[in-house]
């Protein structure tokens, strides 16, 4: 791609947004080239960028252009409160799962009002350790003590250790214990909190095999393990990683205590039984902001 030198931003914009397609994700590639934020503000239409910006903006894009997501090619990407290291080791933090977060955080601090103690709370499967440090850094040390994030990725592992830094960097000095594990969902816990824990939050994979097929290149990019299940003990397809996470969080869970648990709106009515079969009661289902099921809540 041979353009002249001493380009402007809005000239970069535009010569980017013929190379990726879509002109904001040419504007949010020039913005993180130029290490701006959105409070930040922007270069005047007229101010010739620095040489090295100008090429980092055209490397990303090429990336982007070839199918990366956007996520990877910045190599971070804001999740609530957090700005957290994503690439191809984790699943791509999503809108659907600050929702999950959003409606975990209220049982913490349901659960916190009716006990009058600080709480333990699992994030089983972290990934990048998203729902994990969200619970840490907004629910804080008077209303859970501890934080406990695994995985049976040794590489997502690296990812989160490296969030929970970031996270910690700019945080108050007072935060909850927080302990990553590596293992299959509850299954590396300290048999001290058997029955102890109060919350167990998880983002499983709930993508059948059969849709993984028929899924964008794009999203094909994130591990599959992260996102493809098989189907549960009823037969339903990719709830199979649910349904574990309900059968384990059973030996694990305090009285009161529960679990919030991500799932795709199809799937919503088949988890309801499934967790009601298992003893959980109330049980319901949440909706995502396009008012699709997506967050199961199974109450002990």
């Amino acid at each position: 791609m041979t353009v002249r030198a001493g380009v402007t931003r809005a000239e970069l914009v535009t010569e980017l947004a013929a190379v990726v397609g879509a002109p904001h994700e040419a504007r949010f590639i020039v913005d993180e080239a130029l290490g701006l934020g959105l409070a930040l503000g922007h270069p005047g239409p007229t101010r010739v960028l620095d040489a090295p910006a100008v090429r980092a903006a055209r490397a990303m894009a090429q990336r982007r252009a070839a199918g990366e997501p956007l996520q990877y090619v910045f190599g971070h990407w804001p999740f609530r409160t957090l700005d957290l290291v994503v690439d191809r080791r984790v699943l791509i933090p999503r809108p659907e799962t600050e929702q999950v977060v959003e409606t975990a955080l209220a049982e913490g601090r349901r659960l916190h009002a009716e006990t009058g103690s600080p709480l333990v709370a699992v994030d089983a499967g972290t990934g990048s350790g998203a729902i994990a440090l969200s619970l840490a850094a907004e629910l804080g040390p008077a209303v859970v003590s501890e934080v406990w994030a695994t995985d049976t990725s040794a590489a997502a592992l690296t990812v989160a250790s490296e969030n929970a830094r970031r996270a910690r960097s700019g945080a108050p000095a007072e935060w909850p214990v927080l302990e990553l594990a590596r293992g299959s969902w509850l299954a590396p816990l300290p048999a001290r909190l058997r029955r102890r824990v109060a919350l167990v939050v998880a983002n499983p994979p709930y993508v059948s095999a059969i849709e993984w097929e028929g899924l964008d290149d794009e999203v094909r990019c994130e591990p599959r393990q992260a996102l493809v299940a098989g189907p549960s003990s009823d037969g339903t397809p990719g709830l199979a990683d649910v349904e574990a996470v309900l059968v384990e969080a059973r030996a694990w869970l305090a009285r009161p205590g529960a679990a919030v648990v991500e799932l795709a709106p199809h799937q919503a009515e088949a988890a309801r039984r499934r967790a009601t079969q298992l003893g959980y009661g109330p049980v319901d289902v949440h909706p995502d902001l396009a008012r699709r099921a997506r967050t199961l809540v199974a109450r002990l």
